[in-house]
Protein backbone atom coordinates (compact mmCIF):
# COMPACT_ATOMS: atom_id res chain seq x y z
CA UNK A 1 0.00 0.00 0.00
CA UNK A 2 2.87 2.40 0.78
CA UNK A 3 4.32 1.95 -2.70
CA UNK A 4 0.94 2.71 -4.24
CA UNK A 5 0.61 5.84 -2.04
CA UNK A 6 4.04 7.05 -3.16
CA UNK A 7 2.98 6.55 -6.78
CA UNK A 8 -0.11 8.67 -6.13
CA UNK A 9 2.06 11.42 -4.63
CA UNK A 10 4.29 11.37 -7.71
CA UNK A 11 1.28 11.63 -10.02
CA UNK A 12 -0.07 14.63 -8.05
CA UNK A 13 3.34 16.30 -8.27
CA UNK A 14 3.51 15.77 -12.04
CA UNK A 15 -0.04 17.11 -12.37
CA UNK A 16 0.95 20.27 -10.48
CA UNK A 17 4.00 20.77 -12.69
CA UNK A 18 1.91 20.27 -15.83
CA UNK A 19 -0.61 22.81 -14.49
CA UNK A 20 2.18 25.36 -14.07
CA UNK A 21 2.25 25.30 -10.28
CA UNK A 22 5.88 24.27 -10.17
CA UNK A 23 9.01 24.67 -12.27
CA UNK A 24 11.57 22.03 -13.11
CA UNK A 25 15.22 22.56 -13.87
CA UNK A 26 17.36 20.31 -16.00
CA UNK A 27 19.00 18.21 -13.30
CA UNK A 28 18.10 15.89 -10.47
CA UNK A 29 18.89 18.51 -7.81
CA UNK A 30 16.44 20.93 -9.43
CA UNK A 31 13.81 18.20 -9.46
CA UNK A 32 14.53 17.43 -5.80
CA UNK A 33 14.01 21.06 -4.77
CA UNK A 34 10.75 21.27 -6.71
CA UNK A 35 9.50 18.08 -5.09
CA UNK A 36 10.39 19.31 -1.60
CA UNK A 37 8.40 22.47 -2.28
CA UNK A 38 5.42 20.41 -3.41
CA UNK A 39 5.55 18.27 -0.24
CA UNK A 40 5.56 21.41 1.95
CA UNK A 41 2.66 22.99 0.05
CA UNK A 42 0.59 19.84 0.30
CA UNK A 43 1.55 19.39 3.97
CA UNK A 44 2.46 15.77 3.35
CA UNK A 45 4.32 13.72 5.95
CA UNK A 46 7.10 11.82 4.23
CA UNK A 47 10.25 10.12 5.40
CA UNK A 48 13.47 11.49 3.94
CA UNK A 49 14.16 8.08 2.37
CA UNK A 50 10.74 8.07 0.69
CA UNK A 51 11.33 11.55 -0.68
CA UNK A 52 14.68 10.47 -2.13
CA UNK A 53 13.01 7.41 -3.65
CA UNK A 54 10.29 9.54 -5.23
CA UNK A 55 12.81 11.99 -6.69
CA UNK A 56 14.93 9.15 -8.08
CA UNK A 57 11.88 7.56 -9.67
CA UNK A 58 10.59 10.85 -11.05
CA UNK A 59 13.98 11.58 -12.58
CA UNK A 60 14.00 8.10 -14.12
CA UNK A 61 10.53 8.67 -15.54
CA UNK A 62 11.61 11.94 -17.12
CA UNK A 63 14.95 10.77 -18.49
CA UNK A 64 14.54 6.99 -18.77
CA UNK A 65 12.12 4.10 -18.28
CA UNK A 66 10.49 5.14 -15.04
CA UNK A 67 9.75 2.29 -12.60
CA UNK A 68 11.64 -0.09 -14.90
CA UNK A 69 14.85 1.94 -14.88
CA UNK A 70 16.39 -0.23 -12.12
CA UNK A 71 15.50 -3.35 -14.11
CA UNK A 72 17.40 -2.09 -17.13
CA UNK A 73 20.43 -1.52 -14.90
CA UNK A 74 20.43 -5.17 -13.76
CA UNK A 75 22.33 -7.35 -16.28
CA UNK A 76 20.96 -10.57 -14.74
CA UNK A 77 17.36 -9.80 -15.74
CA UNK A 78 16.50 -11.18 -19.17
CA UNK A 79 12.75 -10.54 -19.34
CA UNK A 80 10.38 -7.97 -17.84
CA UNK A 81 6.62 -8.63 -17.78
CA UNK A 82 4.27 -5.84 -16.73
CA UNK A 83 0.83 -7.42 -16.36
CA UNK A 84 -0.75 -4.54 -14.43
CA UNK A 85 0.08 -1.68 -12.04
CA UNK A 86 0.78 -4.06 -9.13
CA UNK A 87 1.74 -7.10 -11.18
CA UNK A 88 5.31 -6.95 -12.50
CA UNK A 89 7.48 -10.02 -12.99
CA UNK A 90 11.06 -10.50 -14.15
CA UNK A 91 13.05 -13.46 -15.38
CA UNK A 92 16.41 -13.99 -13.72
CA UNK A 93 18.65 -17.00 -14.39
CA UNK A 94 15.80 -18.67 -16.28
CA UNK A 95 13.28 -18.36 -13.42
CA UNK A 96 10.34 -15.96 -13.23
CA UNK A 97 9.86 -14.04 -9.99
CA UNK A 98 7.73 -11.08 -8.84
CA UNK A 99 9.46 -7.70 -8.85
CA UNK A 100 9.20 -5.01 -6.18
CA UNK A 101 7.93 -2.55 -8.78
CA UNK A 102 4.55 -0.90 -9.22
CA UNK A 103 2.88 1.68 -11.43
CA UNK A 104 0.36 4.28 -10.29
CA UNK A 105 -2.31 2.98 -12.67
CA UNK A 106 -2.87 1.60 -16.16
CA UNK A 107 -2.34 5.04 -17.67
CA UNK A 108 1.23 5.07 -16.29
CA UNK A 109 1.94 1.79 -18.09
CA UNK A 110 0.59 3.18 -21.36
CA UNK A 111 2.64 6.35 -20.88
CA UNK A 112 5.83 4.33 -20.46
CA UNK A 113 4.97 2.17 -23.49
CA UNK A 114 4.48 5.28 -25.61
CA UNK A 115 7.82 6.72 -24.46
CA UNK A 116 9.52 3.45 -25.38
CA UNK A 117 7.88 3.21 -28.80
CA UNK A 118 8.02 6.91 -29.74
CA UNK A 119 11.73 7.04 -30.68
CA UNK A 120 11.19 3.92 -32.81
CA UNK A 121 8.54 5.65 -34.91
CA UNK A 122 5.84 3.40 -33.45
CA UNK A 123 2.70 4.07 -31.44
CA UNK A 124 -0.18 2.22 -29.83
CA UNK A 125 -3.75 3.41 -29.46
CA UNK A 126 -7.30 2.15 -29.92
CA UNK A 127 -6.89 1.85 -33.69
CA UNK A 128 -3.60 -0.09 -33.44
CA UNK A 129 -3.67 -1.66 -29.96
CA UNK A 130 -0.44 -3.65 -30.19
CA UNK A 131 3.14 -3.08 -31.32
CA UNK A 132 6.56 -4.75 -31.46
CA UNK A 133 9.84 -2.91 -31.55
CA UNK A 134 13.54 -3.01 -30.77
CA UNK A 135 14.88 -0.49 -28.27
CA UNK A 136 18.18 1.30 -28.76
CA UNK A 137 19.96 -1.15 -26.43
CA UNK A 138 18.73 -4.08 -28.53
CA UNK A 139 15.94 -5.13 -26.16
CA UNK A 140 12.70 -6.30 -27.77
CA UNK A 141 9.50 -4.65 -26.54
CA UNK A 142 5.90 -5.78 -27.05
CA UNK A 143 2.86 -3.76 -26.02
CA UNK A 144 -0.81 -4.75 -26.19
CA UNK A 145 -3.72 -2.61 -25.03
CA UNK A 146 -7.40 -3.13 -24.22
CA UNK A 147 -9.73 -4.36 -25.57
CA UNK A 148 -7.29 -6.99 -26.86
CA UNK A 149 -5.72 -7.21 -23.39
CA UNK A 150 -8.84 -7.79 -21.30
CA UNK A 151 -7.52 -6.73 -17.88
CA UNK A 152 -5.49 -3.72 -18.94
CA UNK A 153 -2.31 -2.84 -20.87
CA UNK A 154 0.50 -5.41 -20.93
CA UNK A 155 4.15 -4.53 -21.53
CA UNK A 156 6.79 -7.20 -22.16
CA UNK A 157 10.50 -6.55 -22.68
CA UNK A 158 12.97 -9.24 -23.74
CA UNK A 159 16.50 -8.20 -22.88
CA UNK A 160 19.75 -9.56 -24.28
CA UNK A 161 23.26 -9.77 -22.85
CA UNK A 162 25.72 -7.04 -23.75
CA UNK A 163 27.62 -9.57 -25.83
CA UNK A 164 26.73 -12.85 -27.48
CA UNK A 165 27.67 -16.02 -25.60
CA UNK A 166 30.46 -18.13 -27.04
CA UNK A 167 30.42 -21.84 -27.83
CA UNK A 168 32.73 -22.55 -24.90
CA UNK A 169 30.43 -20.68 -22.53
CA UNK A 170 27.46 -22.76 -23.68
CA UNK A 171 29.42 -25.95 -23.02
CA UNK A 172 30.51 -24.67 -19.59
CA UNK A 173 26.87 -23.84 -18.78
CA UNK A 174 25.90 -27.40 -19.83
CA UNK A 175 23.60 -26.01 -22.51
CA UNK A 176 25.04 -28.70 -24.77
CA UNK A 177 27.83 -31.26 -24.55
CA UNK A 178 31.17 -30.89 -26.28
CA UNK A 179 30.33 -33.83 -28.57
CA UNK A 180 27.05 -32.14 -29.55
CA UNK A 181 28.95 -28.94 -30.28
CA UNK A 182 31.42 -30.80 -32.51
CA UNK A 183 28.56 -32.55 -34.32
CA UNK A 184 26.52 -29.41 -34.91
CA UNK A 185 29.49 -27.16 -35.66
CA UNK A 186 30.78 -29.66 -38.19
CA UNK A 187 27.32 -29.91 -39.77
CA UNK A 188 27.10 -26.13 -40.18
CA UNK A 189 30.61 -25.92 -41.64
CA UNK A 190 29.70 -28.72 -44.07
CA UNK A 191 26.61 -26.77 -45.25
CA UNK A 192 24.01 -29.08 -43.77
CA UNK A 193 20.69 -27.31 -43.30
CA UNK A 194 19.59 -27.13 -39.64
CA UNK A 195 16.40 -26.19 -37.83
CA UNK A 196 16.53 -25.34 -34.12
CA UNK A 197 13.29 -26.21 -32.32
CA UNK A 198 12.05 -25.39 -28.84
CA UNK A 199 9.67 -23.44 -26.66
CA UNK A 200 9.71 -19.75 -25.79
CA UNK A 201 12.86 -18.76 -23.92
CA UNK A 202 14.51 -22.16 -24.44
CA UNK A 203 17.67 -20.72 -25.98
CA UNK A 204 16.93 -21.16 -29.69
CA UNK A 205 18.33 -17.79 -30.74
CA UNK A 206 21.35 -18.17 -28.44
CA UNK A 207 22.21 -21.52 -30.04
CA UNK A 208 21.54 -20.19 -33.55
CA UNK A 209 23.97 -17.34 -32.92
CA UNK A 210 26.69 -19.74 -31.74
CA UNK A 211 26.23 -22.25 -34.57
CA UNK A 212 26.35 -19.47 -37.16
CA UNK A 213 29.86 -18.84 -35.91
CA UNK A 214 30.95 -22.06 -37.67
CA UNK A 215 30.06 -20.64 -41.09
CA UNK A 216 33.31 -19.98 -43.01
CA UNK A 217 34.35 -16.34 -42.93
CA UNK A 218 34.36 -15.99 -46.73
CA UNK A 219 30.65 -16.73 -47.09
CA UNK A 220 28.00 -14.04 -47.54
CA UNK A 221 25.21 -14.33 -44.95
CA UNK A 222 21.79 -12.69 -45.02
CA UNK A 223 19.88 -12.72 -41.71
CA UNK A 224 16.12 -12.10 -41.61
CA UNK A 225 14.26 -11.35 -38.36
CA UNK A 226 11.16 -9.67 -36.97
CA UNK A 227 13.38 -7.77 -34.55
CA UNK A 228 17.13 -7.93 -35.12
CA UNK A 229 18.63 -10.03 -32.33
CA UNK A 230 21.39 -12.06 -33.98
CA UNK A 231 24.96 -10.87 -33.52
CA UNK A 232 27.12 -13.10 -35.66
CA UNK A 233 30.43 -11.28 -35.44
CA UNK A 234 31.11 -11.97 -39.12
CA UNK A 235 32.53 -9.55 -41.67
CA UNK A 236 30.09 -10.33 -44.51
CA UNK A 237 26.62 -10.19 -42.94
CA UNK A 238 23.54 -8.40 -44.29
CA UNK A 239 20.87 -7.89 -41.59
CA UNK A 240 17.24 -7.54 -42.69
CA UNK A 241 14.30 -6.77 -40.42
CA UNK A 242 10.58 -6.97 -41.18
CA UNK A 243 8.30 -3.97 -40.77
CA UNK A 244 4.68 -3.77 -39.55
CA UNK A 245 2.05 -1.83 -41.44
CA UNK A 246 1.71 1.86 -40.64
CA UNK A 247 -1.30 3.63 -39.12
CA UNK A 248 -2.94 3.84 -42.55
CA UNK A 249 -2.57 0.08 -43.01
CA UNK A 250 0.24 0.26 -45.57
CA UNK A 251 3.97 -0.36 -45.72
CA UNK A 252 4.10 -3.84 -44.18
CA UNK A 253 7.14 -5.91 -45.12
CA UNK A 254 6.89 -9.53 -43.98
CA UNK A 255 9.50 -12.18 -43.30
CA UNK A 256 8.29 -13.86 -46.48
CA UNK A 257 8.94 -10.68 -48.51
CA UNK A 258 12.45 -10.50 -47.11
CA UNK A 259 13.21 -14.18 -47.82
CA UNK A 260 12.22 -13.66 -51.44
CA UNK A 261 14.29 -10.49 -51.65
CA UNK A 262 17.29 -12.20 -50.05
CA UNK A 263 17.43 -14.65 -52.95
CA UNK A 264 18.36 -11.71 -55.19
CA UNK A 265 21.21 -10.64 -52.93
CA UNK A 266 23.61 -13.45 -53.83
CA UNK A 267 23.67 -15.07 -50.36
CA UNK A 268 25.69 -18.15 -49.55
CA UNK A 269 23.53 -18.71 -46.48
CA UNK A 270 20.15 -17.40 -45.37
CA UNK A 271 19.38 -17.32 -41.65
CA UNK A 272 15.76 -16.72 -40.65
CA UNK A 273 15.45 -15.91 -36.97
CA UNK A 274 12.14 -17.76 -36.73
CA UNK A 275 9.63 -19.16 -39.21
CA UNK A 276 6.00 -18.82 -38.18
CA UNK A 277 3.94 -19.06 -41.34
CA UNK A 278 3.94 -19.34 -45.12
CA UNK A 279 7.53 -18.07 -45.32
CA UNK A 280 8.51 -21.64 -44.36
CA UNK A 281 7.91 -22.71 -47.98
CA UNK A 282 10.13 -19.93 -49.33
CA UNK A 283 12.82 -20.82 -46.81
CA UNK A 284 12.75 -24.53 -47.70
CA UNK A 285 12.77 -23.72 -51.42
CA UNK A 286 15.78 -21.47 -50.89
CA UNK A 287 17.60 -24.29 -49.06
CA UNK A 288 16.72 -26.61 -51.96
CA UNK A 289 17.93 -24.30 -54.73
CA UNK A 290 21.56 -23.56 -54.01
CA UNK A 291 21.46 -22.21 -50.45
CA UNK A 292 22.24 -25.35 -48.49
CA UNK A 293 23.51 -24.81 -44.98
CA UNK A 294 20.87 -22.23 -44.14
CA UNK A 295 19.54 -22.04 -40.59
CA UNK A 296 16.29 -21.15 -38.85
CA UNK A 297 14.29 -21.74 -35.68
CA UNK A 298 10.73 -22.87 -35.02
CA UNK A 299 8.50 -23.19 -31.97
CA UNK A 300 7.81 -26.87 -31.30
CA UNK A 301 7.86 -29.36 -28.42
CA UNK A 302 9.99 -32.01 -30.13
CA UNK A 303 11.97 -32.63 -33.30
CA UNK A 304 9.10 -34.64 -34.76
CA UNK A 305 6.66 -31.84 -33.90
CA UNK A 306 8.98 -29.38 -35.61
CA UNK A 307 8.77 -31.35 -38.87
CA UNK A 308 4.98 -31.48 -38.65
CA UNK A 309 4.77 -27.75 -37.92
CA UNK A 310 6.98 -26.96 -40.90
CA UNK A 311 4.74 -29.11 -43.10
CA UNK A 312 1.63 -27.25 -41.95
CA UNK A 313 3.26 -23.84 -42.40
CA UNK A 314 4.43 -24.74 -45.90
CA UNK A 315 0.92 -25.89 -46.77
CA UNK A 316 -0.42 -22.48 -45.66
CA UNK A 317 1.36 -20.80 -48.58
CA UNK A 318 -0.65 -19.41 -51.50
CA UNK A 319 1.43 -21.66 -53.76
CA UNK A 320 -0.63 -24.84 -53.97
CA UNK A 321 1.67 -27.84 -53.75
CA UNK A 322 0.41 -31.37 -52.95
CA UNK A 323 1.04 -32.24 -49.31
CA UNK A 324 3.10 -35.31 -50.21
CA UNK A 325 5.34 -33.17 -52.41
CA UNK A 326 5.80 -30.71 -49.53
CA UNK A 327 6.76 -33.56 -47.23
CA UNK A 328 9.27 -34.90 -49.75
CA UNK A 329 10.76 -31.44 -50.25
CA UNK A 330 11.09 -30.94 -46.50
CA UNK A 331 12.73 -34.30 -45.82
CA UNK A 332 15.14 -33.77 -48.73
CA UNK A 333 16.14 -30.29 -47.56
CA UNK A 334 16.19 -30.13 -43.75
CA UNK A 335 18.96 -32.47 -42.63
CA UNK A 336 19.07 -31.97 -38.87
CA UNK A 337 16.76 -30.69 -36.16
CA UNK A 338 18.08 -29.62 -32.77
CA UNK A 339 15.66 -29.55 -29.82
CA UNK A 340 16.19 -27.08 -26.97
CA UNK A 341 14.39 -26.91 -23.64
CA UNK A 342 14.20 -24.82 -20.48
CA UNK A 343 13.63 -27.11 -17.49
CA UNK A 344 11.85 -26.39 -14.21
CA UNK A 345 15.05 -24.98 -12.71
CA UNK A 346 15.24 -22.44 -15.53
CA UNK A 347 18.28 -24.19 -17.05
CA UNK A 348 18.39 -24.29 -20.85
CA UNK A 349 19.89 -27.23 -22.69
CA UNK A 350 19.84 -29.27 -25.90
CA UNK A 351 17.67 -32.35 -25.39
CA UNK A 352 18.27 -34.06 -28.72
CA UNK A 353 19.63 -33.91 -32.26
CA UNK A 354 17.49 -35.56 -34.93
CA UNK A 355 18.88 -36.77 -38.26
CA UNK A 356 15.94 -36.34 -40.64
CA UNK A 357 17.21 -38.68 -43.38
CA UNK A 358 17.88 -41.48 -40.88
CA UNK A 359 14.68 -40.76 -38.99
CA UNK A 360 16.53 -41.16 -35.72
CA UNK A 361 18.28 -39.22 -32.96
CA UNK A 362 22.06 -39.07 -33.10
Amino acid sequence: MEKRWLEKVKQRFKHDVAAGEGALGAGRDDLGRAFEGFVRRERLIMKAADMETCVDQLFAEITGYGPLEAVFDDPEITEVMVNGPDSVFVERAGLIEPAAICFADNAAIVDLAERMLGPLGLRVDESVPYADGRLLDGSRVNVILPPLAVDGPVLTVRRFPARALTAEELVAAEFLTRSQLRLLGGAVAAKRSLVISGGTGSGKTTLLNVLAGFIPAAERIVTIEDTAELRLGKAHVIRLQSRPRNLEGFGEVTIRDLVRNALRMRPDRIIVGEVRGAEALDMIQAMNTGHAGSLTTVHANSCEDALRRLEVMMAASDIHVPFNALRDMLSATVEMIVQTERDKRGVRHVTGVFDVAAGAYV
